[in-house]
């Protein structure tokens, strides 16, 4: 009997072992930490803390969520930081760009691709947009190409860097009007891009969505087309760019979500993969990002794991294309 009780004991230690080291049974004990690859003012940091804002609850991770900034280079920086030397311990987690970090990893010259992380959830779908300065003299996209194709090269317009969604949006527009622009990458991300419309430093910018929105609720700029398949609902009056002329698809529209470092415990993982949709789909979330004019599409790890694979794809094609 004392050797059945003995060896039972021990089994129950080595499971207690396991469940401890995958971190599933006590994770999160401390506050998490999650790096966002582009500065603190743009779309993704903002509705990064916004998504983030119930963590501490008890119906959700329980310990509050910290945002970190590491911007430059188009999200270089910061994915490169996290696929490298960030802890897979689940404490650190990251903030996803699609098709940004795919199609930076395609283009080569960085130290990550799809295999250096693991998605976690998705809480976004952001289409890019073609915006000018409240003042410009455009008002449609036909006058864009028009000043493009009798000023060639001349047009400038910013955007938040090179190979994210608002370069592949201008070099889909390049194509499909046939026109060649001075598209200029912000160090800055889509805060800087949209400043420098603002400011006058540049003709237009490609930017998200949901920055333009909230700088056309102020007064700053006009948005003169929609890079995406269909209008948006927080724009219904602005067309997209199929409707203007333009043969256009959606593989710019930006998903965001959260992702963690390749060799994470499966424990962990599975414990963030169940939490963290459902901390998106909190109310007062919702409602704050609507306010900011933020749309959401939220995914779970299985839909996110399935949506980077076909955009891997569809990138490799779209790229070898321009």
């Amino acid at each position: 009997m004392k050797t059945l009780l003995a060896g039972a004991a021990l089994a129950l230690a080595a499971l207690t072992t396991t469940a401890q080291a995958d971190g599933h049974a006590t994770y999160p004990e401390r506050p998490v930490m999650l790096m966002v690859s582009y500065g603190a003012g743009g779309a993704t940091d903002f509705q990064a803390r916004i998504v983030t804002m119930t963590a501490g609850n008890e119906d959700a991770l329980g310990m509050p969520i910290a945002i970190i900034n590491k911007p430059g280079a188009g999200g270089r920086v910061g994915w490169n930081w996290f696929a490298g030397q960030a802890d897979a311990d689940g404490y650190t987690l990251a903030a996803y760009n699609v098709p940004h970090f795919i199609a930076q990893s395609i283009e080569g010259g960085v130290s990550y691709s799809t295999d250096s992380f693991e998605p976690i959830a998705n809480w976004g779908a952001d289409p890019a947009v073609f915006v000018v300065a409240a003042d410009s003299p455009f008002n449609s996209m036909a006058d864009v190409v028009s000043y493009a194709k009798e000023n060639p090269g001349k047009l400038t317009f910013s955007g938040a860097g090179l190979f994210v969604g608002h370069h592949i949006a201008a070099l889909q527009l390049e194509k499909a009007a046939g026109v060649k622009l001075a598209y200029i990458p912000s160090n800055k991300g889509g805060a800087g891009a949209m400043k420098s419309v603002i400011a006058g430093e540049v003709l237009g910018g490609v930017n998200n969505l949901s920055d333009a929105f909230r700088a056309r609720e102020a007064g700053n700029v006009k948005i003169l087309g929609v890079f995406d398949l269909e209008r948006n609902a927080f724009m219904e009056d602005v067309p997209t760019m199929q409707e203007q002329g333009f043969d256009i698809d959606n593989a710019s529209v930006n998903f965001r979500g959260v992702m963690v470092p390749k060799g994470t415990p499966q424990g962990v993982i599975d414990k963030l993969a169940e939490t963290v949709p459902a901390m998106f789909e909190n109310s007062r979330v919702a409602s704050r990002m609507k306010a900011g004019g933020s749309p959401m599409h939220i995914m779970t790890r299985d839909e996110v794991i399935a949506m980077w694979a076909a955009r891997e794809e569809t990138l490799k094609e779209l790229l070898a294309g321009l």
